[in-house]
């Protein structure tokens, strides 16, 4: 009998180790489902707010998380709100998460003249907003400094990145419906200096504006 006692701790250690690491795996899957999502930027779209090797965590909780593979999202703390720098689906290829600025909601209208950005006829002041290139395209030859006026769908957001000249968004491709919607960035947790091959220490565990 007291041979057999050792092969049935080894085997009950094994249990616990094996079911441990299975919690793990669901608690991870749960937090990133409902609750948290890592995202790196890999472009320059939303200088300089956010640098190509920002990495961030998006906040599901705040929209409400989407039920995976279905259309239902759980009750949110808040809608999304002008201002907000939100990750979503892009519309022309789901399979892809992009990270914009919303500019505008459902029901407003938009317009974009000689680069400044109107809603609801109304100038607005966005500090954060570069602009790298001089020249200003007619409506004629694409949207990106010209635009509408056009009215947001019910249920939808208007998304733009603040790199104003180099951000293919809104203007391009339309409003981003509610269903799209990922969540709210909300801080750094690593930058990474490519060019430099450095961290950027200065831009850890900061808050997302």
């Amino acid at each position: 009998m007291n041979a057999t006692r050792p092969e049935r701790r080894q085997k009950s250690l094994l249990r616990e180790y094996v079911e441990a690491i299975v919690y793990a795996l669901l608690l991870t899957v749960a937090l990133r489902a409902f609750v948290l999502q890592a995202f790196r930027i890999p472009s320059e779209s939303m200088l300089d707010t956010l640098l190509v090797g920002d990495y961030l965590f998006v906040n599901k909780l705040d929209y409400g998380a989407k039920i995976p593979f279905t259309e239902t999202r759980l009750p949110g703390f808040r809608s999304p709100q002008r201002g907000d720098i939100i990750v979503f689906q892009y519309p022309e290829d789901p399979r892809r998460d992009y990270i914009k600025r919303c500019v505008a909601l459902g029901g407003q209208t938009v317009e974009v003249k000689d680069k400044v950005l109107y809603v609801d006829g109304q100038k607005q002041v966005e500090p954060y907003v570069k602009h790298v290139d001089p020249t200003n395209h007619p409506a004629s030859f694409d949207p990106r400094d010209n635009y509408g006026p056009f009215q947001v769908p019910a249920g939808s957001l208007f998304m733009m990145g603040d790199n104003r000249d180099n951000s293919n968004d809104s203007r391009f491709w339309g409003p981003v419906d509610m269903r799209l919607v990922k969540g709210r960035a909300m801080f750094l947790y690593w930058s990474w200096d490519a060019e430099r091959r450095w961290p950027r220490f200065h831009r850890i565990l900061t808050a997302i504006r």
